[in-house]
């Protein structure tokens, strides 16, 4: 699976540790973006408050792909929409494009403004992804 959105700093980061934290090892995540940027501190802090750390993060763009085979790609941006259609052109594969406000552009100078923006779109992230990847448990038998 692969996330991908417009600047590679905040959102695709975000979904991509929330994935591993809800699914492990269990399925092969990555995440890109358009353009490539330092890891957004605002990401860092309300990743962190939820017990996931995200300062090893390594950003990618799309050309950075060391994987060219994906079941699922999921861009968190019109502009990573376009790059996913164009980079799957001739492959089978689900592209499903889950529009995520990009909480970086708030102008405000209250930390406090900007961390709720950040929240809101973690929150998002996360019950998107419990709904479209549910956790399995085993079943004793």
């Amino acid at each position: 699976m692969l996330f991908a959105c417009t600047m590679n700093s905040v959102r695709s980061p975000m979904a991509e540790s929330i994935m591993k934290f809800l699914h492990g090892q269990r399925v092969y995540i990555d995440s890109v973006g358009v353009r490539t940027g330092e890891i957004d501190g605002f990401a860092v802090a309300v990743m962190d408050e939820i017990g996931i750390d995200l300062t090893k993060h390594n950003s990618k763009t799309f050309d950075d792909l060391e994987d060219d085979y994906f079941d699922v790609v999921i861009p968190l941006s019109p502009q990573a929409q376009h790059r996913a259609v164009e980079m799957t052109r001739v492959m089978a594969v689900e592209i499903e494009f889950w529009n995520t406000f990009d909480p970086s552009i708030i102008e405000s100078e209250s930390r406090d403004v900007k961390l709720d923006a950040y929240r809101k779109v973690r929150d998002q992230l996360m019950e998107r992804i419990k709904s479209r990847f549910p956790t399995t448990s085993a079943v004793d038998t």
